[in-house]
Protein backbone atom coordinates (compact mmCIF):
# COMPACT_ATOMS: atom_id res chain seq x y z
CA UNK A 1 0.00 0.00 0.00
CA UNK A 2 1.25 3.57 -0.62
CA UNK A 3 2.83 5.56 2.58
CA UNK A 4 1.43 8.28 3.94
CA UNK A 5 2.15 11.96 4.51
CA UNK A 6 3.22 12.99 7.99
CA UNK A 7 -0.53 15.05 7.89
CA UNK A 8 -2.77 12.24 7.12
CA UNK A 9 -3.46 9.96 9.52
CA UNK A 10 -6.01 6.99 8.92
CA UNK A 11 -6.76 4.63 11.36
CA UNK A 12 -8.87 0.97 10.83
CA UNK A 13 -10.68 0.13 14.24
CA UNK A 14 -12.18 -3.33 13.87
CA UNK A 15 -14.09 -4.59 17.57
CA UNK A 16 -15.20 -7.84 18.37
CA UNK A 17 -18.97 -8.33 18.03
CA UNK A 18 -20.18 -7.34 21.82
CA UNK A 19 -21.62 -4.32 23.43
CA UNK A 20 -18.32 -4.38 25.92
CA UNK A 21 -15.64 -4.65 23.55
CA UNK A 22 -17.47 -2.38 21.07
CA UNK A 23 -18.28 0.39 23.29
CA UNK A 24 -14.44 1.70 23.67
CA UNK A 25 -13.96 1.08 20.22
CA UNK A 26 -16.31 3.46 19.66
CA UNK A 27 -14.82 5.76 22.40
CA UNK A 28 -11.37 5.43 20.89
CA UNK A 29 -12.52 6.43 17.35
CA UNK A 30 -13.94 10.12 18.84
CA UNK A 31 -10.19 10.37 20.84
CA UNK A 32 -8.99 9.79 17.12
CA UNK A 33 -11.47 11.81 15.12
CA UNK A 34 -9.84 14.67 17.62
CA UNK A 35 -6.60 14.19 16.56
CA UNK A 36 -7.93 14.96 12.83
CA UNK A 37 -7.52 11.09 11.95
CA UNK A 38 -9.82 9.42 9.20
CA UNK A 39 -11.67 6.80 10.75
CA UNK A 40 -12.55 3.45 9.27
CA UNK A 41 -14.88 0.98 11.45
CA UNK A 42 -15.58 -2.22 10.60
CA UNK A 43 -17.97 -4.35 11.42
CA UNK A 44 -21.16 -6.71 9.95
CA UNK A 45 -24.64 -5.43 8.68
CA UNK A 46 -26.58 -6.69 12.26
CA UNK A 47 -24.12 -4.44 14.14
CA UNK A 48 -23.69 -1.38 11.86
CA UNK A 49 -26.95 0.45 13.20
CA UNK A 50 -25.92 0.85 16.74
CA UNK A 51 -22.23 1.94 15.64
CA UNK A 52 -23.57 4.21 13.27
CA UNK A 53 -25.96 5.63 15.96
CA UNK A 54 -22.86 6.38 18.38
CA UNK A 55 -21.40 7.51 15.79
CA UNK A 56 -24.14 9.66 14.05
CA UNK A 57 -22.24 13.08 14.66
CA UNK A 58 -19.09 12.69 13.80
CA UNK A 59 -17.37 11.26 10.24
CA UNK A 60 -16.67 7.65 10.82
CA UNK A 61 -16.34 5.10 7.75
CA UNK A 62 -18.61 2.46 8.32
CA UNK A 63 -17.77 -0.62 6.71
CA UNK A 64 -20.05 -3.92 6.59
CA UNK A 65 -18.87 -7.33 6.38
CA UNK A 66 -21.04 -10.56 5.88
CA UNK A 67 -21.12 -12.19 9.14
CA UNK A 68 -20.34 -16.20 8.26
CA UNK A 69 -23.52 -18.47 7.47
CA UNK A 70 -24.33 -21.75 9.16
CA UNK A 71 -22.44 -22.02 12.23
CA UNK A 72 -23.38 -24.71 14.24
CA UNK A 73 -25.49 -23.80 17.41
CA UNK A 74 -25.74 -20.02 16.36
CA UNK A 75 -29.33 -18.93 15.09
CA UNK A 76 -29.10 -17.24 11.81
CA UNK A 77 -29.13 -13.37 11.85
CA UNK A 78 -27.56 -13.53 15.67
CA UNK A 79 -24.39 -11.36 14.72
CA UNK A 80 -23.56 -9.81 18.55
CA UNK A 81 -22.46 -11.92 21.67
CA UNK A 82 -25.11 -9.92 23.60
CA UNK A 83 -27.50 -11.79 21.34
CA UNK A 84 -26.21 -15.51 21.99
CA UNK A 85 -28.69 -18.10 23.58
CA UNK A 86 -26.32 -18.91 26.08
CA UNK A 87 -22.69 -17.68 26.80
CA UNK A 88 -21.30 -21.87 25.76
CA UNK A 89 -21.52 -20.59 22.22
CA UNK A 90 -18.92 -18.04 22.50
CA UNK A 91 -16.08 -20.01 21.18
CA UNK A 92 -18.10 -21.23 17.87
CA UNK A 93 -19.11 -17.94 17.44
CA UNK A 94 -15.84 -15.96 18.24
CA UNK A 95 -14.02 -18.58 16.35
CA UNK A 96 -16.29 -18.46 13.46
CA UNK A 97 -14.92 -14.51 12.67
CA UNK A 98 -11.60 -15.95 11.14
CA UNK A 99 -14.42 -16.72 7.94
CA UNK A 100 -14.57 -12.91 7.54
CA UNK A 101 -10.96 -12.49 6.37
CA UNK A 102 -11.37 -12.60 2.58
CA UNK A 103 -13.82 -9.97 2.56
CA UNK A 104 -11.68 -7.82 5.34
CA UNK A 105 -8.71 -8.03 3.25
CA UNK A 106 -10.58 -7.38 -0.10
CA UNK A 107 -12.08 -4.25 1.75
CA UNK A 108 -8.96 -3.41 3.09
CA UNK A 109 -7.40 -3.49 -0.50
CA UNK A 110 -9.71 -1.49 -1.70
CA UNK A 111 -9.73 1.71 1.00
CA UNK A 112 -8.49 5.16 -1.04
CA UNK A 113 -6.89 6.50 2.03
CA UNK A 114 -3.58 4.99 3.26
CA UNK A 115 -4.22 2.94 6.36
CA UNK A 116 -1.50 4.31 9.51
CA UNK A 117 -2.11 1.45 11.59
CA UNK A 118 -4.95 -0.82 12.32
CA UNK A 119 -6.09 -1.73 16.14
CA UNK A 120 -8.48 -4.91 16.11
CA UNK A 121 -9.55 -6.82 18.78
CA UNK A 122 -7.25 -9.55 20.62
CA UNK A 123 -9.91 -12.41 19.20
CA UNK A 124 -8.94 -11.23 15.75
CA UNK A 125 -5.62 -12.65 16.22
CA UNK A 126 -5.79 -13.88 12.06
CA UNK A 127 -6.29 -9.97 11.68
CA UNK A 128 -1.95 -10.09 11.99
CA UNK A 129 -1.83 -11.97 8.85
CA UNK A 130 -4.03 -9.48 7.17
CA UNK A 131 -1.94 -7.03 8.39
CA UNK A 132 1.40 -8.04 7.39
CA UNK A 133 -0.09 -8.78 3.74
CA UNK A 134 -0.64 -5.09 3.59
CA UNK A 135 2.30 -3.20 5.83
CA UNK A 136 0.31 -2.11 8.41
CA UNK A 137 1.13 -2.23 11.98
CA UNK A 138 -1.62 -4.03 14.08
CA UNK A 139 -1.76 -2.61 17.54
CA UNK A 140 -4.82 -5.08 19.77
CA UNK A 141 -7.38 -4.49 22.17
CA UNK A 142 -8.69 -6.46 24.60
CA UNK A 143 -10.72 -4.53 26.54
CA UNK A 144 -8.71 -5.60 30.00
CA UNK A 145 -6.72 -3.53 32.60
CA UNK A 146 -3.22 -3.60 32.82
CA UNK A 147 -3.50 -5.52 35.60
CA UNK A 148 -5.37 -8.36 34.31
CA UNK A 149 -3.66 -8.90 31.20
CA UNK A 150 -0.38 -8.57 33.07
CA UNK A 151 -1.20 -11.51 35.95
CA UNK A 152 -2.43 -13.26 33.41
CA UNK A 153 0.52 -13.27 31.21
CA UNK A 154 2.38 -14.20 34.78
CA UNK A 155 0.37 -17.09 35.31
CA UNK A 156 0.05 -18.30 32.07
CA UNK A 157 4.15 -18.63 32.23
CA UNK A 158 4.08 -20.26 35.60
CA UNK A 159 1.67 -22.85 35.12
CA UNK A 160 3.27 -25.36 37.73
CA UNK A 161 2.02 -22.46 40.46
CA UNK A 162 -1.46 -24.99 40.61
CA UNK A 163 0.26 -28.44 40.38
CA UNK A 164 -1.46 -29.98 43.19
CA UNK A 165 -3.76 -27.24 44.22
CA UNK A 166 -7.34 -27.64 44.75
CA UNK A 167 -9.86 -25.02 42.36
CA UNK A 168 -9.65 -22.65 45.59
CA UNK A 169 -6.16 -22.87 47.29
CA UNK A 170 -4.71 -19.74 47.97
CA UNK A 171 -1.28 -19.01 45.45
CA UNK A 172 1.15 -16.59 46.18
CA UNK A 173 1.80 -14.80 42.51
CA UNK A 174 5.81 -14.92 41.97
CA UNK A 175 6.54 -11.85 40.81
CA UNK A 176 3.82 -9.91 43.03
CA UNK A 177 4.46 -11.82 46.21
CA UNK A 178 1.59 -9.39 48.05
CA UNK A 179 -0.97 -11.19 45.54
CA UNK A 180 -2.86 -14.46 45.57
CA UNK A 181 -4.80 -15.85 43.08
CA UNK A 182 -6.78 -19.31 43.07
CA UNK A 183 -6.69 -21.35 39.64
CA UNK A 184 -10.67 -20.34 39.59
CA UNK A 185 -9.94 -16.86 38.87
CA UNK A 186 -8.50 -17.98 35.69
CA UNK A 187 -9.87 -19.39 32.43
CA UNK A 188 -8.86 -23.37 32.20
CA UNK A 189 -6.37 -22.20 29.38
CA UNK A 190 -4.01 -19.81 31.75
CA UNK A 191 -3.99 -21.73 34.54
CA UNK A 192 -3.29 -25.51 32.75
CA UNK A 193 -6.48 -27.09 33.29
CA UNK A 194 -6.82 -27.12 29.13
CA UNK A 195 -3.95 -27.32 26.66
CA UNK A 196 -4.98 -29.60 24.18
CA UNK A 197 -8.78 -28.56 22.97
CA UNK A 198 -9.55 -26.52 19.69
CA UNK A 199 -10.43 -23.63 21.96
CA UNK A 200 -7.41 -24.18 23.57
CA UNK A 201 -5.67 -23.77 20.70
CA UNK A 202 -7.70 -20.88 19.64
CA UNK A 203 -6.91 -18.91 22.61
CA UNK A 204 -2.75 -19.84 22.39
CA UNK A 205 -3.07 -18.59 18.40
CA UNK A 206 -4.49 -15.33 19.32
CA UNK A 207 -1.95 -14.89 22.32
CA UNK A 208 0.45 -15.87 19.81
CA UNK A 209 -0.92 -13.02 17.02
CA UNK A 210 -1.00 -10.41 20.35
CA UNK A 211 3.19 -10.86 20.90
CA UNK A 212 3.74 -10.53 17.32
CA UNK A 213 1.54 -7.40 16.96
CA UNK A 214 2.77 -3.79 17.27
CA UNK A 215 1.34 -2.71 20.65
CA UNK A 216 -1.66 -2.45 22.69
CA UNK A 217 -4.28 -0.43 23.21
CA UNK A 218 -5.13 -0.13 27.27
CA UNK A 219 -8.78 0.95 28.35
CA UNK A 220 -6.45 2.52 31.74
CA UNK A 221 -4.19 4.89 32.53
CA UNK A 222 -0.71 4.40 33.95
CA UNK A 223 -1.61 6.23 37.36
CA UNK A 224 -4.33 4.08 38.35
CA UNK A 225 -1.85 0.65 37.35
CA UNK A 226 2.06 1.86 37.53
CA UNK A 227 3.41 -1.57 38.67
CA UNK A 228 1.66 -3.82 36.18
CA UNK A 229 2.06 -1.43 33.03
CA UNK A 230 5.77 -0.93 33.88
CA UNK A 231 6.12 -4.75 34.24
CA UNK A 232 3.79 -5.74 31.31
CA UNK A 233 5.94 -3.31 29.21
CA UNK A 234 9.86 -4.71 30.46
CA UNK A 235 8.98 -8.31 30.88
CA UNK A 236 6.22 -9.50 28.71
CA UNK A 237 4.53 -6.85 25.75
CA UNK A 238 4.56 -5.61 23.55
CA UNK A 239 4.05 -2.40 24.54
CA UNK A 240 0.76 -1.25 26.12
CA UNK A 241 -0.15 2.11 25.55
CA UNK A 242 -2.94 3.43 28.32
CA UNK A 243 -5.04 5.69 26.29
CA UNK A 244 -7.94 5.77 29.05
CA UNK A 245 -10.59 6.19 30.82
CA UNK A 246 -12.27 6.17 26.82
CA UNK A 247 -15.17 6.74 28.91
CA UNK A 248 -13.87 10.24 29.16
CA UNK A 249 -13.39 11.02 25.26
CA UNK A 250 -17.15 12.47 25.22
CA UNK A 251 -18.96 13.96 27.90
CA UNK A 252 -22.03 12.29 28.76
CA UNK A 253 -25.19 14.17 27.53
CA UNK A 254 -27.97 14.38 30.02
CA UNK A 255 -31.84 13.58 29.26
CA UNK A 256 -34.11 16.34 27.78
CA UNK A 257 -34.58 18.71 30.81
CA UNK A 258 -38.26 18.44 30.79
CA UNK A 259 -39.26 15.97 33.22
CA UNK A 260 -41.79 14.69 30.64
CA UNK A 261 -38.97 13.58 28.08
CA UNK A 262 -36.64 12.06 30.87
CA UNK A 263 -36.24 7.87 31.22
CA UNK A 264 -38.53 6.93 34.38
CA UNK A 265 -35.49 5.92 36.22
CA UNK A 266 -33.97 9.60 35.87
CA UNK A 267 -36.99 11.06 37.07
CA UNK A 268 -36.99 8.90 40.35
CA UNK A 269 -33.28 9.81 41.02
CA UNK A 270 -33.95 13.00 41.27
CA UNK A 271 -37.08 12.52 43.49
CA UNK A 272 -34.54 10.59 45.58
CA UNK A 273 -32.21 13.52 44.91
CA UNK A 274 -34.71 16.11 46.27
CA UNK A 275 -35.17 14.00 49.44
CA UNK A 276 -31.64 13.28 49.68
CA UNK A 277 -31.72 9.40 49.61
CA UNK A 278 -28.24 8.06 49.02
CA UNK A 279 -29.06 5.09 45.61
CA UNK A 280 -27.51 2.13 45.44
CA UNK A 281 -26.94 1.18 41.43
CA UNK A 282 -27.48 -3.02 40.51
CA UNK A 283 -25.86 -4.29 36.85
CA UNK A 284 -24.56 -7.12 35.97
CA UNK A 285 -23.50 -6.40 32.61
CA UNK A 286 -25.08 -7.13 29.39
CA UNK A 287 -24.30 -10.34 28.77
CA UNK A 288 -24.33 -12.12 32.61
CA UNK A 289 -26.39 -15.01 33.04
CA UNK A 290 -27.92 -15.15 36.82
CA UNK A 291 -30.03 -17.98 37.94
CA UNK A 292 -33.73 -17.39 39.08
CA UNK A 293 -32.94 -18.72 42.70
CA UNK A 294 -29.76 -16.09 42.35
CA UNK A 295 -32.33 -13.90 41.53
CA UNK A 296 -34.63 -13.90 44.02
CA UNK A 297 -31.91 -13.80 46.76
CA UNK A 298 -30.36 -10.45 45.19
CA UNK A 299 -34.03 -9.21 45.83
CA UNK A 300 -33.83 -10.80 49.60
CA UNK A 301 -30.94 -9.00 49.91
CA UNK A 302 -32.21 -5.71 48.77
CA UNK A 303 -35.04 -5.72 50.56
CA UNK A 304 -33.67 -5.98 53.74
CA UNK A 305 -30.80 -3.50 53.34
CA UNK A 306 -33.61 -1.13 53.20
CA UNK A 307 -31.18 0.82 51.13
CA UNK A 308 -33.03 2.67 47.82
CA UNK A 309 -31.65 0.92 45.05
CA UNK A 310 -31.95 1.17 40.92
CA UNK A 311 -31.83 -2.27 39.58
CA UNK A 312 -30.77 -3.28 35.96
CA UNK A 313 -32.16 -6.75 35.34
CA UNK A 314 -31.32 -7.98 31.58
CA UNK A 315 -33.66 -9.50 29.41
CA UNK A 316 -33.00 -13.20 28.60
CA UNK A 317 -32.84 -13.70 24.66
CA UNK A 318 -36.52 -14.81 24.03
CA UNK A 319 -37.72 -11.92 25.31
CA UNK A 320 -38.66 -12.82 28.91
CA UNK A 321 -37.60 -11.51 31.71
CA UNK A 322 -36.36 -13.39 35.00
CA UNK A 323 -38.69 -13.87 37.41
CA UNK A 324 -38.87 -13.05 40.99
CA UNK A 325 -41.53 -12.88 44.06
CA UNK A 326 -44.08 -11.48 43.01
CA UNK A 327 -45.16 -9.13 45.56
CA UNK A 328 -41.06 -7.87 45.50
CA UNK A 329 -41.64 -4.58 43.57
CA UNK A 330 -44.93 -3.44 45.08
CA UNK A 331 -43.17 -4.43 48.91
CA UNK A 332 -40.30 -2.10 47.83
CA UNK A 333 -41.44 0.64 45.98
CA UNK A 334 -41.00 3.70 48.03
CA UNK A 335 -37.29 2.28 48.25
CA UNK A 336 -36.17 0.65 44.79
CA UNK A 337 -37.12 -0.12 41.40
CA UNK A 338 -36.23 -2.15 38.84
CA UNK A 339 -35.63 -1.62 35.07
CA UNK A 340 -35.91 -3.93 32.35
CA UNK A 341 -34.62 -1.97 29.36
CA UNK A 342 -31.67 -0.64 27.98
CA UNK A 343 -30.37 2.43 30.08
CA UNK A 344 -27.49 4.79 29.79
CA UNK A 345 -25.18 3.82 32.68
CA UNK A 346 -22.51 6.38 32.79
CA UNK A 347 -25.52 8.88 33.32
CA UNK A 348 -27.04 6.78 36.10
CA UNK A 349 -23.17 6.42 37.25
CA UNK A 350 -22.86 10.57 37.12
CA UNK A 351 -25.99 11.02 38.85
CA UNK A 352 -25.00 12.77 42.12
CA UNK A 353 -27.43 10.75 44.35
CA UNK A 354 -26.05 7.33 43.46
CA UNK A 355 -23.11 6.24 45.75
CA UNK A 356 -22.95 2.68 45.31
CA UNK A 357 -22.19 0.22 42.68
CA UNK A 358 -23.35 -3.90 42.70
CA UNK A 359 -20.88 -4.62 39.71
CA UNK A 360 -19.70 -7.63 38.07
CA UNK A 361 -16.48 -5.72 37.43
CA UNK A 362 -16.74 -5.74 34.04
CA UNK A 363 -13.72 -3.64 32.96
CA UNK A 364 -15.88 -0.73 31.41
CA UNK A 365 -17.96 -0.84 33.94
CA UNK A 366 -14.90 -0.34 36.97
CA UNK A 367 -13.71 2.80 34.74
CA UNK A 368 -17.17 3.82 35.08
CA UNK A 369 -17.50 3.81 38.28
CA UNK A 370 -14.31 5.36 38.67
CA UNK A 371 -15.00 7.97 36.58
CA UNK A 372 -18.29 8.77 38.39
CA UNK A 373 -16.71 8.83 41.87
CA UNK A 374 -18.70 5.39 42.93
CA UNK A 375 -17.62 2.64 44.73
CA UNK A 376 -17.73 -0.74 43.48
CA UNK A 377 -20.09 -3.79 45.65
CA UNK A 378 -17.50 -6.66 43.68
CA UNK A 379 -19.55 -9.18 41.88
CA UNK A 380 -17.86 -10.88 39.71
CA UNK A 381 -19.45 -13.51 37.42
CA UNK A 382 -17.11 -14.18 34.67
CA UNK A 383 -13.87 -13.96 32.11
CA UNK A 384 -11.48 -11.63 34.00
CA UNK A 385 -13.82 -10.09 36.19
CA UNK A 386 -12.48 -12.06 39.59
CA UNK A 387 -9.16 -10.18 38.48
CA UNK A 388 -10.95 -6.81 38.09
CA UNK A 389 -12.48 -7.40 40.97
CA UNK A 390 -9.29 -7.84 43.05
CA UNK A 391 -7.98 -4.98 41.96
CA UNK A 392 -10.98 -3.18 42.97
CA UNK A 393 -11.15 -4.44 46.19
CA UNK A 394 -7.23 -5.35 47.37
CA UNK A 395 -5.45 -2.91 44.92
CA UNK A 396 -6.74 0.58 44.12
CA UNK A 397 -9.42 -0.13 47.45
CA UNK A 398 -12.52 1.65 46.05
CA UNK A 399 -14.68 -1.01 46.86
CA UNK A 400 -16.18 -4.10 48.97
CA UNK A 401 -16.49 -7.86 47.94
CA UNK A 402 -19.70 -9.85 47.74
CA UNK A 403 -18.87 -13.22 50.26
CA UNK A 404 -20.22 -16.73 48.94
CA UNK A 405 -21.90 -19.78 50.41
CA UNK A 406 -18.78 -21.57 50.01
CA UNK A 407 -16.11 -18.77 48.96
CA UNK A 408 -15.28 -19.79 45.81
CA UNK A 409 -15.17 -17.07 42.97
CA UNK A 410 -18.21 -18.14 40.84
CA UNK A 411 -20.52 -19.35 44.67
CA UNK A 412 -24.07 -18.87 45.50
CA UNK A 413 -24.52 -15.29 47.39
CA UNK A 414 -27.30 -15.70 50.40
CA UNK A 415 -29.73 -12.34 50.44
CA UNK A 416 -28.54 -12.05 54.25
CA UNK A 417 -25.13 -11.81 53.01
CA UNK A 418 -25.58 -9.42 49.96
CA UNK A 419 -27.92 -7.41 52.67
CA UNK A 420 -24.65 -7.02 55.27
CA UNK A 421 -22.16 -5.90 52.24
CA UNK A 422 -24.60 -3.82 50.86
CA UNK A 423 -24.90 -1.66 54.12
CA UNK A 424 -21.14 -2.18 54.87
CA UNK A 425 -20.61 -0.30 51.28
CA UNK A 426 -23.68 2.79 51.84
CA UNK A 427 -23.45 2.96 55.32
CA UNK A 428 -20.34 2.02 57.25
CA UNK A 429 -17.15 3.18 58.23
CA UNK A 430 -15.48 1.11 55.21
CA UNK A 431 -17.82 2.67 52.70
CA UNK A 432 -16.99 6.06 53.67
CA UNK A 433 -13.20 4.83 53.20
CA UNK A 434 -13.81 3.58 49.68
CA UNK A 435 -15.64 6.71 48.70
CA UNK A 436 -12.98 8.66 49.99
CA UNK A 437 -10.84 6.89 47.87
CA UNK A 438 -12.20 6.54 44.77
CA UNK A 439 -13.16 10.13 44.50
CA UNK A 440 -9.36 10.87 44.45
CA UNK A 441 -9.13 8.07 41.39
CA UNK A 442 -11.81 9.99 39.99
CA UNK A 443 -10.17 13.72 40.41
CA UNK A 444 -6.79 11.77 38.36
CA UNK A 445 -8.84 10.02 35.86
CA UNK A 446 -10.27 13.37 34.48
CA UNK A 447 -6.73 14.93 34.27
CA UNK A 448 -4.88 12.65 32.16
CA UNK A 449 -7.18 12.51 29.60
CA UNK A 450 -6.86 16.31 29.72
CA UNK A 451 -4.03 18.47 27.06
CA UNK A 452 -0.62 17.04 28.58
CA UNK A 453 -2.11 14.35 30.27
CA UNK A 454 -0.17 11.07 30.82
CA UNK A 455 -3.73 9.07 28.12
CA UNK A 456 -3.62 12.06 26.19
CA UNK A 457 0.37 12.02 25.84
CA UNK A 458 -0.13 8.39 24.79
CA UNK A 459 -1.92 8.34 22.00
CA UNK A 460 0.13 11.36 20.75
CA UNK A 461 2.95 9.50 21.12
CA UNK A 462 1.85 6.29 19.76
CA UNK A 463 0.19 8.57 16.54
CA UNK A 464 3.56 10.65 16.18
CA UNK A 465 5.84 7.08 16.27
CA UNK A 466 3.67 4.92 13.68
CA UNK A 467 3.04 8.01 11.38
CA UNK A 468 6.92 8.75 11.27
CA UNK A 469 7.03 4.46 10.56
CA UNK A 470 4.60 5.43 7.77
CA UNK A 471 7.08 7.68 5.98
CA UNK A 472 9.91 6.55 6.28
CA UNK A 473 8.77 2.70 5.52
Amino acid sequence: MATTSPSSLHVVLFPFMAKGHTIPILELARLLLSRNATVTIFTTPANHPYISTSLSDTSTSIISLPFPKNIPGIPPGVENMDKLPSLSLFFPFASSTKLMQPDFEKAVQSLKTPVTFMITDGFFGWTLESANKFNIPRLVCYGMSNFAITIIGVVYFNKHLFEGKSENDLVIVPEFPWLTVTRDEFDDVFSGRDSNSPYAKWIVDNVLATSKSYGLVTNSFPELEPVFVEYWNSKLGPKSWSMGPLCLSYKVTRTEFLSSKKPSWIVWLDKKLQFGCPVLYVAFGSQSEISEDQIDEISIGLEKSEVSFLWVMRRSENGVHPTMDAGFEERVKEKGIVVREWVNQREILEHEIVKGFVSHCGWNSVLESICAGVPILAWPLSAEQPLNAKFVVDEIKIGVRVETCDGTVNGFVKGESLEKKVKELMEGEKGKEVRKTVAEISRTAAKVVEEGGSSWQSLNELIDELQNKSVTS
